[in-house]
């Protein structure tokens, strides 16, 4: 397992595990507007997944993901299957043989053009993730709900990649 595998691996649990508490949330809690984040907690929520789905298709050459998905207005349940989507298409992605230099340039609608490696638009998919994972924690926490535990260090713990031992005792 590369060090890319493990942050792409806890980037797709700590979503899951998001998701999986979000399923336990009454959907006009979700969809309420909570200031300083990307809108509501399934706005935001819609977004991660969504722009994961255009990340997959960049890094991918258009082969896996899709640049034109719109998650807009779609249920949590839904939201909850392109993620799976997309945690299969990560591990697709992991497979190929990356070139973390290779220059990959978007061109915008609006003619502007876009050049950065594959290792720089990969730190952008866990950076983002991270962020708006943190955003959707405030919200949960605004509307009185114990957010999930899914540091890095809970993610090591559940996949046997981190352990504690206690202090000896004298």
């Amino acid at each position: 397992m590369t060090v890319l595998d493990v942050g792409l691996r806890h980037h797709i649990w700590a979503t899951e595990q998001l998701l999986d508490l979000c399923a336990e949330v009454p959907t006009d809690e979700l969809e309420r507007a909570v200031p300083a984040i990307y809108g509501s907690a399934l706005d935001t929520l819609r977004h991660l997944v969504d722009a994961d789905t255009w990340y997959l298709w960049c890094l991918s050459g258009g082969d896996l993901g899709r640049e034109d998905f719109d998650a807009d207005g779609l249920p949590l349940d839904e939201v909850r299957g392109v993620a799976d989507r997309n945690a299969a298409d990560w591990g697709a992605l992991l497979e190929r043989s990356l070139d973390p230099d290779a220059d990959i340039v978007i061109v915008r609608e609006d003619g502007s053009v876009r050049h950065a490696t594959v290792g720089i638009r990969l730190a952008q998919v866990l950076h983002h993730g991270s962020d708006h994972r943190s955003q959707v924690c405030t919200a949960l926490t605004t509307l009185g709900h114990q957010p999930p535990e899914f540091d890095v260090w809970a993610f090591g713990e559940e996949t046997g990649l981190a352990s504690e031992e206690p202090a000896p005792s004298s």
